[in-house]
């Protein structure tokens, strides 16, 4: 007997990507993981992200990561030919997403004024550095300057060391997470108006939006935060700590915590010390706090240390590898990666956007297009939708 289909989310969406290298297509390859129709349109040359490793028999497995489940076709918008297929696949978009520099796609004859005259109920996506306006408009971006520039390559590192890069490009995800939630936001307006609008997304105001912390300090008490190497920056014990083959992660939010955390370590005359009798005078102590508690995990492994606190219901962990996370049994069982069946790789692990949708399948896309691939099958539906 025949599986029933279930349906996901965005079965029926259609989407233009216009996008290259991470942020964009890391909107639409959340889209695509939840039923859409992501059409790739790329330049002959292909998106750059094609030509970044690491690589497997040629084949950028970058690339495969955040463009899998699309559809690709390769058009020179420079040609008039070209930008005339555009517009008769923006007739049956739900949703366009760009991020050429502010201005290119209107340049083109494919700015949203133009075609959202063609298509009243599209969605509009711009992605970019600074966003459609504001004095760094035209600048250029990628995600190193976006962390430059938002203060959170400041904030990151030892209070005595340089300034530090987060290991991940978190600038591009950011950008790319509130580009999909624009989108969504747009396409449930349109569900109630029939309208479409544009969504101008800037990786800036996404990194930005993206640390509370610094903004509430900044905004609204006055100051000019610093760098704090591995300790929170207004509580404490709340940070990495040493063991005796390595170090562990704890997190002490408030006084309850805290007195069956010093239950935990045998100290349980802190509890009652002055210095330690809130959280903002724990983290104004700190360093002493840390004397203590160091003393106490001299003698652990960083293993046993948080095996000794979990038991007492503390927040701890060991420090893991991306690794250690990616194949550990709560990644597996959470469904984070799953398996695309590659014409050149076979099975292909890739990972999935995190959000669980009740009776929505996870897994089961297809992989990430060789560029071009589409050609023939998304032409094809232009001329059957012109027959009809």
């Amino acid at each position: 007997m025949e599986t029933e289909k279930v349906a996901r989310p965005l079965d029926g969406v259609r989407v233009l990507d216009f996008t290259r290298v991470l942020a964009g297509p890391y909107c639409t390859a959340m889209l695509a993981d939840l039923g859409a129709d992501v059409i790739k349109i790329e330049s002959p040359g292909g998106d750059d992200y094609r030509h970044v490793g690491p690589f497997r028999e040629e084949e950028s497995l970058l690339f495969q990561a955040v463009n899998r489940g699309k559809r690709s076709i390769a058009l020179d918008l420079k040609d008039p030919a070209a930008v005339q297929k555009v517009r008769e696949l923006v007739k049956s978009a739900d949703l366009l997403v760009e991020n050429f520099r502010p201005g290119v796609m209107a340049r083109l004859g494919l700015g949203p004024e133009a075609l959202q005259a063609e298509n009243p109920g599209l969605v509009y996506l711009s992605v970019s550095g600074f966003g459609q306006s504001g004095p760094n408009v035209a600048r250029p971006a990628y995600d190193i300057i976006v962390q430059a520039m938002s203060g959170l390559m400041h904030l990151s590192g030892e209070p005595d060391g340089a300034p530090t890069m987060v290991g991940e490009a978190v600038a591009d995800v950011a950008g790319g997470v509130f580009a999909a939630f624009g989108a969504m936001v747009a396409l449930f307006e349109r569900q109630r108006t029939g309208r479409g609008r544009h969504v101008d997304v800037a990786l800036f105001d996404s990194l930005l939006a993206m640390m509370p912390t610094a903004a509430t300090r900044v905004l609204m008490a006055g100051e000019d935060p610093m760098r704090t190497g591995n300790r929170h920056a207004l509580s404490a014990p709340f940070g990495t700590y040493r063991a005796s083959d390595g170090h562990f992660a704890v997190a002490v939010l408030n006084d309850r915590l805290f007195q069956a955390f010093c239950r935990a370590i045998g100290e349980e005359a802190l509890a009652a010390d002055p210095r330690f009798a809130s959280d903002v005078l724990r983290r104004q102590n700190e360093p002493a706090l840390a004397t203590h508690i160091e003393s106490w995990s001299a003698g652990l492994t960083a293993a046993e240390a948080v095996e000794r606190l979990a038991e007492a219901g503390i927040p701890a962990a060991p420090i893991e590898t991306a690794a250690d996370a990616w194949r550990s049994p709560q990644a597996s069982a959470r469904g984070l990666a799953s398996i695309v069946d590659h014409p050149l790789f076979g099975a292909l692990s890739v990972p999935e956007q995190p959000v669980h949708f009740s009776g929505a399948p996870r897994g089961g896309r297809r992989p990430a297009p060789a560029l071009n691939q589409h050609e023939t099958e998304i032409l094809a539906g232009l001329t059957e939708g012109a027959s009809q």
